[in-house]
């Protein structure tokens, strides 16, 4: 068995490639998904696809709609849904990423920092699991493949 796995959340730092290595090293049978991590080219896409758009408000429309339609089709595609909230940046992604997956009754594993208990009970309190690191949240995925 593999599963797909979607990991959302901020694309300033590299807390996936630091998992997805981890993964690796724990030989976890995992296929890893996400947005689109070279933020230059998703905030160009729009434009890129539909061409040059009269402002900025309309070239982030069309890159919305462009990175919208990846998001929907790869967490669709997912077995299971990791959202990572960090303390550096507005997180509009990752909770709209996290409240898709429970929309579309994914299983959530949401990574959060205690700091942000508070503003995340409602989304921690819908996902399946809430951890504080990304350690935490690949030992919550190996178990699924313990066999005994």
């Amino acid at each position: 068995m593999e599963l797909t796995v979607y990991l959302a959340g901020q694309i300033h730092d590299d807390w996936r490639n630091e998992l997805k290595e981890k993964a690796i090293k724990m030989e976890l049978p995992i296929q890893f998904v996400g947005p689109m991590e070279n933020h230059e080219r998703s905030d160009n896409i729009g434009e890129e696809i539909k061409g040059e758009q009269p402002n900025k408000i309309f070239k982030d429309e069309a890159a919305s709609e462009i990175n919208n339609l990846r998001t929907h089709v790869l967490l669709q595609k997912s077995d299971v849904v990791i959202s990572l909230f960090g303390e550096n940046y507005k997180q509009w992604n990752s909770a709209m990423d996290a409240a898709t997956a429970i929309t579309l009754q994914k299983p959530l594993i949401l990574i959060r920092p205690e700091s942000l208990h508070h503003p995340l009970k409602e989304l921690s309190n819908k996902a399946q699991v809430t951890v504080e690191n990304t350690d935490q949240a690949l030992k919550a995925l190996s178990y699924i493949f313990e066999t005994n």
